[in-house]
């Protein structure tokens, strides 16, 4: 296959993993404010997990508590970062996980930033009481094991002939 057909053959791939976990983020914080909001918590595993209802206007671990607009600025020069990384990236099968990783992280931080832009906080609904965790939501989890994934990929799987591409000029 001609290299330009498989590179746009894999950006459609990851365009289509990063709509559909969007939808799929969205649709969970649809529901957690058409359900959840205004009701006592749903616990879903006694004393472990429960679906609670909380508006987060701070970012992860509620850090930056209204600071909106700065918020939004850090999420768009992330998301620059991660699609720019993911233009760079080589379009070859072994790069195919960091590119599926790459798309869930990019759903993930959009699912965010469109709720901050839509409600002006995030919607978070999904509570570890055992450990007392932050609420936190399906495009947290997104990110979070997005990110584990690239970090197990470039520490434990890629050789440094690998990854020299991150350093070139051109693909």
């Amino acid at each position: 296959m001609h290299r330009d057909k498989r590179f746009a053959k894999l950006y459609i791939i990851d365009a289509a993993v990063m709509l559909v976990l969007f939808l799929l983020d969205q649709y969970t914080k649809h529901l957690a404010i058409r359900h959840l909001k205004g009701n006592p918590a749903v616990p879903l595993i006694d004393g472990v997990l429960e679906l609670q209802y909380l508006e987060n206007t701070g970012s992860a671990f509620s850090l930056f508590q209204g600071q909106k607009v700065f918020i939004l600025i850090m999420g768009f020069v992330f998301l620059s970062a991660v699609l720019f990384f993911l233009w760079k990236l080589p379009v070859k099968k072994k790069f195919l996980a960091v590119h599926i990783l790459a798309a869930v992280l990019i759903a993930g931080a959009l699912g965010n930033i469109v709720d901050r832009i839509r409600y002006d906080f995030v919607v978070d609904f999904i509570s570890f009481v055992l450990i007392h965790f932050p609420v936190f939501n399906v495009a947290d989890c997104y990110i979070v094991l997005s990110a584990i994934g690239l970090f197990i990929l470039f520490m434990f799987v890629y050789k440094e002939e690998d990854l020299k591409w991150i350093g070139s000029a051109s693909k």
